[in-house]
């Protein structure tokens, strides 16, 4: 009866401390720990139906246990941070368990020295330990995979030396896998465990098939040799190797199917996104292809937002760190709840239910170094939603955003070469003529000016990446600059310096054309007024004196003042 107790006590701690585990620290998929948690009960009521002499009883909860573990362990190997593939492993999973199989049939078996040993439960513990040690490799300083692989040996050493020696000294290794398993889960570095990431495909090799197949036959094989020989004294070993490596095998089938499918729609996806940015002929365009594209790249409902900004202007989130590098393709953005979401509500397959706790924010930023000329002001596509989904297909989302860089740099060169066209016919047209006229980026560079400006300032051309503001007087640049950063069109009142320090009193009338898609800055045509016949056109007509143009003040003063 103590025993018994001893035996709840230690299993009821261990499930405690799983579920404690799991509360605190929120790994990314709690399934693991759910069915390792569920293996640690089904071996507590074992150990008590042992205790009570309930043999039969015992060895089903045991069995239940190991069902329970391999699914925990192909839980952890899949899609973790700690096996980015786990074919190599199933595979060699298989050969071990029918290579342990043929060893004990053939050789610790008839061994009288060892027949009080459960070859199951030798099997399923070797196993546990290459397993939890494959993942304490991979996961170096790791401690709950160390602490996994502890308990997995501990267990596996008391399988042998308790039917050999039963005692109390050889139940120590069932109560360190207890306490090992549970303080695994209390380890902050569980979450680690399952901590998602891209997947790397295996290349096919028909040797690993091979070794498959054959572990595979091995059970049936080992039972046709005793069936043959007369008596079959190993059936529960090779039933439970069979059923191991018959699940090894479908995991691994699942594996590749899940893969090849995911892959066909991947590039089905890409296939008809690439084709709806061929054919686009805006950044509107542009937009609705990619964010058709996302729907279809990942899972329905994982997807809480999506943000297709042209502009480095027009993030909501901030650059990555200095330390990451300035070619880096993408990188995860900090959560930052008082951001507000885009409206995704009309886009089919993404949900609008807002963030959860486990969310992500994905920026892929559409820059294609070195090919940033034709478009120099970045962007980026900003997703936010499930981390694991996000993960896995982060690869693919940073394809699709090249294809949209391509896409956008190609719509911008063609918008650029058309204003080229533009300004080469104005430049035909008004060649001989005395307008004055100038077209303006928006960033205030002046990108043509007429011939009959060159005239009137006197000069043999512009400097390069010249400003209207740098033409004018310097108490006049404050306000032009202020004007041409306002929307709409207006008229301005300012003096023109030449290179003798002569000014030229001009009224410019300019149009915001920033908005056209041929223009994309202002046209301003501007007007000599210093030679007008009528003194009084010089000076605009306005109600007060305040919102005259500086050179108007400046004038009066001079005239007020010189002696």
């Amino acid at each position: 009866m103590l025993q018994a107790l001893e035996w709840i006590l230690f299993g009821a701690v261990s499930v405690g401390a799983v579920a404690a585990g799991i509360s605190r620290h929120r790994p990314a998929r709690i399934g693991p720990w759910l069915m390792l948690a569920a293996s640690v009960a089904c071996l507590a009521v074992g150990d008590v139906f042992y205790a009570f002499a309930k043999y039969t009883a015992s060895d089903v909860c045991y069995l239940t246990m190991f069902v329970f573990v391999v699914l925990a362990l192909l839980q952890f190997t899949r899609g973790g941070a700690a096996l980015l593939s786990r074919a190599r492993l199933i595979d060699l999973l298989a050969c071990a368990s029918s290579a342990l199989l043929v060893v004990w049939v053939f050789g610790v078996g008839p061994n009288e020295q060892f027949a009080t040993i459960s070859a199951s439960d030798v099997i399923g513990g070797l196993l546990l330990v290459v397993v939890a040690a494959r993942l304490a490799a991979a996961t170096w300083l790791n401690w709950s995979a160390v602490l996994l692989c502890t308990g997995a040996i501990a267990m596996l050493m008391s399988d042998i030396a308790y039917p050999l020696a039963p005692g109390p000294l050889a139940e120590t290794g069932y109560m360190v896998l207890y306490l090992s398993w549970g303080a695994a889960a209390l380890h902050p570095s569980m979450a680690r465990l399952t901590d998602p990431a891209s997947a790397r495909p295996v290349p096919w090799d028909g040797r690993w098939a091979a070794l498959l197949g054959l572990s595979v036959a091995t059970p049936p094989l080992v039972l046709l040799t005793e069936a043959v020989s007369g008596t079959v004294t190993d059936g529960v070993a090779i039933a439970v190797t069979g059923l191991l490596t018959l699940v090894l095998t479908i995991t691994r089938l699942a594996d590749s199917v899940t893969q090849n499918s995911q892959s066909l729609t991947r590039e089905r996806a890409l296939r008809e996104a690439g084709e709806a940015l061929v054919a686009a002929a805006d950044e509107a365009a542009v937009g609705t292809a990619v964010r058709a594209a996302v729907t279809q790249l990942l899972p329905p409902g994982t997807i809480h937002r999506i943000d297709f900004a042209t502009d480095d202007r027009q993030l909501t989130v901030k650059p990555p760190p200095a330390s990451a590098g300035t070619g880096q393709r993408s990188w995860w953005a900090p959560a930052d709840p008082a951001v507000a979401l885009s409206d995704v509500s009309d886009i089919p397959g993404v949900a609008s239910d807002g963030p959860g706790p486990q969310d992500a924010t994905l920026v892929c930023p559409l820059r294609l170094e070195p090919l940033a000329v034709a478009r120099p002001n970045g962007g980026a596509l900003i997703l936010a939603g499930r981390h694991d989904i996000l993960t896995a297909g982060r690869d693919v989302l940073e394809v699709l955003a090249g294809q949209a860089a391509l896409a956008l740099d190609r719509i911008a060169l063609v918008e650029a070469v058309g204003r080229r066209d533009s300004d080469l016919y104005l430049r035909a047209v008004i060649r001989n003529t005395a307008d004055l006229m100038l077209v303006i980026d928006e960033d205030q560079v002046i990108r043509y000016a007429s011939p009959a400006l060159k005239e009137l300032l006197g000069t043999d051309g512009l400097p390069p990446f010249a400003t209207l503001p740098d033409l004018v007087h310097p108490d006049d640049s404050s306000h032009v600059r202020r004007a041409l950063r306002d929307e709409g069109d207006g008229i301005l009142h300012c003096a023109l310096r030449r290179p003798d320090d002569t000014q030229i009193l001009v009224e410019a009338t300019y149009r915001d054309l920033r908005k056209d898609r041929l223009v994309q800055g202002f046209v301003v045509t501007l007007r000599d007024v210093t030679k007008a016949h009528d003194p009084l056109e010089r000076i605009p007509h306005v109600e007060h004196v305040d919102e005259l143009p500086a050179w108007v003040n400046r004038r009066s003063a001079q005239h007020k003042f010189r002696y």
